[in-house]
């Protein structure tokens, strides 16, 4: 498959999907994406995603061609017309967008010329995601109904059995749990306390598990404090890609953290998951599906017990 930014020239008859992100609802629409290249057997598929999303889309083996867009604003009118004309010359048979913004419509209303098909939510797409409930759907439902109303009845799950990215220099121990006690720096709401982060971990060693700790560069304070109180625990914040962090997620036992992103990747990577939701999000709407997900959800994070999670997670590992 072509890289990021390969040549932008496509034939009559391509497809376009539109995806950015976040990195959870990314992972989520790979199984959307599957199904859609399964029904344009030949036919040229390229994706507009987000610079971040770029790696693991191409490792996904899905599209012929990714293309970046940094999705230029009103303040950048010739970025954004360049944009809209590298669409339009395209020569796109059909859009799917399954980003279904106000961003990605406007690009509908904005294609320069004769319009492709459309699958979205854009006034005159033809063909619509025509359910006003949409927005009350879980992720995964909502894009198989907004597929199924586009002509695609069958749409599998997201799998990541593609992540196969080397390792060896992360020296992983043979037993671990993924954890991810980040998320969201503007809503700490939806994490659970870094003290309790840091008692859950000497409760997994003592099952033989040794506590990974993944997330952002700019996580790896909570990183530290964990391994304050767990030395053992292994401290892999800013040291992955996303293709090396689902490939991670396959090796591991057990994942637990926070409603965030890379737990969305170790869900679909098939790996137990544990999911800790407080009251600033609905797992009803967003919580990752996978082959075993739990979810504890509480009204405040902070009352959340670690008793409580260590049991649900060594559970997990037993049946998983």
């Amino acid at each position: 498959m072509a890289g990021a930014e390969a040549a932008t020239t496509s034939r009559p008859g391509d497809i376009l999907i539109i995806k950015h992100g976040a990195l959870g609802d990314f992972v989520q629409a790979l199984g959307p994406a599957r199904a859609i290249r399964l029904a344009h057997p030949g036919v040229r598929l390229v994706l507009l995603t987000s610079p971040a999303m770029a790696g693991l889309a191409e490792a996904s083996g899905l599209f012929d061609a990714v293309w970046l867009d940094d999705r230029p604003g009103w303040r950048r009118p010739l970025a954004l017309l360049a944009l809209l004309r590298r669409l339009a010359g395209g020569g796109f048979a059909r859009v799917y967008d399954l980003q279904t913004s106000g961003r990605s419509s406007r690009y509908f209303r904005l294609w320069p010329g004769r319009k492709p098909e459309w699958s979205g939510i854009a006034r005159g797409a033809s063909h619509p995601h025509a359910n006003p409930d949409r927005d009350l759907m879980h992720t995964v439902d909502r894009q198989r109904e907004q597929l199924a109303m586009a002509g695609l009845a069958e749409v599998p799950a997201s799998d990541l059995s593609f992540a196969s990215a080397p390792l060896d220099h992360l020296h992983l121990p043979s037993r671990f749990a993924v954890l991810v006690p980040g998320g969201s720096a503007h809503r700490p709401g939806k994490r659970w306390p870094i003290a309790n982060w840091a008692a859950l971990g000497p409760r997994l060693v003592a099952a033989g598990l040794v506590p990974v700790i993944v997330g952002a560069a700019s996580e790896a304070p909570l990183a530290a404090a964990i391994r304050a109180v767990c030395p053992e625990a292994c401290d892999l914040t800013g040291a992955t890609n996303l293709v090396e962090l689902a490939s991670l997620a396959r090796r591991a036992r057990l994942a637990v953290g926070n409603d965030t992103g890379p737990m969305h990747l170790a869900a679909a990577a098939g790996v137990p998951v544990l999911v800790l939701f407080g009251p600033e999000s609905d797992p009803a709407l967003c919580a990752p599906r996978g082959r075993s997900v739990q979810v504890i959800r509480v009204p405040d994070l902070a009352s959340l017990g670690v008793e409580q999670v260590a049991t649900a997670a060594l559970a997990l590992t037993a049946t998983g």
